[in-house]
């Protein structure tokens, strides 16, 4: 029997996701949104397209929670997206709602599963999760630092001419604009960036990194950021799934890691078929440590708003 994943929000986030779980062939999915029709035609459109991709998962449409039943991993995109002028931390109150329903609807029903959450304040939407799910810490997490990563690999390679697939990256702290990208721990086939870029243009691709969702969403006007934030949570579905134990940069909640406790924020872990079997620990400098410490502080303080 196949895996089942559950993405809840059919927006172009969870449409896209839900594409790439079921070409992948790795899982069938369950495509929810309270939008009537939405996730069925979604739904049906990548059925037909089956096929052509040599896939044999399923994929279903709906508006019932029933339908989510005894999911293995349950991705939580739905939401309000951000507009122009927009910082993530503007959604938290709406999102709190949103993400308060979709958790107590899905846990009931998918007892033993693993939640990844996306949506905005992502950090924060994670503790939501995990305190209305009632669930281990362990089995709640945010995506956020692959995708972060991977904008900085991406402006990393074009600064250098060379294939973003060399570029390895990390990016600590809040999914936000105080996100904290490690260039000591950015290289390029073993190569650190310090060495191969100067403190100015590294200083630079930083803050396009930490501003990189916000030039994406000036652009659209529209819409934010998909295609990317799909993928980055598509490879922690994949890691989840497969028990890969993919060191990876995502939101886990910190009992003691690196000085905090009762937090979610990003830090390398170890994902398996568990969820985050283990947080790795970095030694980090004086101004590592220090841009840290501001980025959990405003994580923190968007949980105290919301009495969490």
């Amino acid at each position: 029997m196949k895996k089942k994943v559950s993405v809840i929000g059919a927006g172009n986030v969870g449409a896209s996701l839900a594409q790439m779980i079921v070409q992948s062939a790795i899982a069938d999915v369950v495509l929810f949104d309270i939008a009537g029709g939405i996730p069925q035609g979604k739904a049906l459109d990548i059925s037909e397209a089956c096929p052509l991709w040599g896939s044999s998962s399923s994929i279903i449409g709906t508006n019932d929670y029933s339908h989510t039943e005894n999911s293995d991993v349950i991705v939580i995109t739905a939401g309000f997206p951000r507009k122009p002028g927009m910082s993530r931390d503007d959604l938290l109150h709406a999102n709190a709602k949103v993400v308060s329903e979709v958790a107590e609807n899905t846990s009931k029903l998918s007892p033993n599963a693993v939640i990844i959450v996306v949506t905005n304040p992502m950090d924060v939407m994670a503790q939501v999760s995990m305190k209305v799910s009632g669930f281990d810490s362990e089995r709640v997490m945010g995506m956020g630092g692959i995708l972060d990563s991977a904008r900085f690999r991406t402006f990393v390679a074009w600064e250098l001419n060379m294939s973003p697939e060399d570029v390895e990256a990390l990016v600590l702290g809040g999914h936000g604009d105080l996100m904290v990208p490690m260039p000591r721990f950015t290289t390029v086939k073993g190569v650190p960036i310090t060495e191969l870029i100067s403190k100015d243009r590294i200083n630079a691709l930083v803050e396009r990194t930490r501003h990189g969702g916000a030039e994406i969403v000036a652009l659209l006007k529209t819409a934010s950021a998909y295609y990317a934030p799909a993928a980055a949570t598509y490879q922690m579905v994949k890691a989840v799934l497969l028990d890969e134990k993919r060191m990876l940069p995502c939101s886990a909640y910190l009992n003691g890691e690196y000085g905090k406790n009762g937090i979610y924020t990003g830090v390398p872990v170890m994902l398996g078929n568990s969820g985050v079997e283990k947080i790795i620990e970095l030694e980090l400098n004086q101004q590592e440590r220090a841009d840290f410490e501001r980025s959990v502080s405003a994580v923190k303080l968007l949980v105290e708003k919301l009495n969490l």
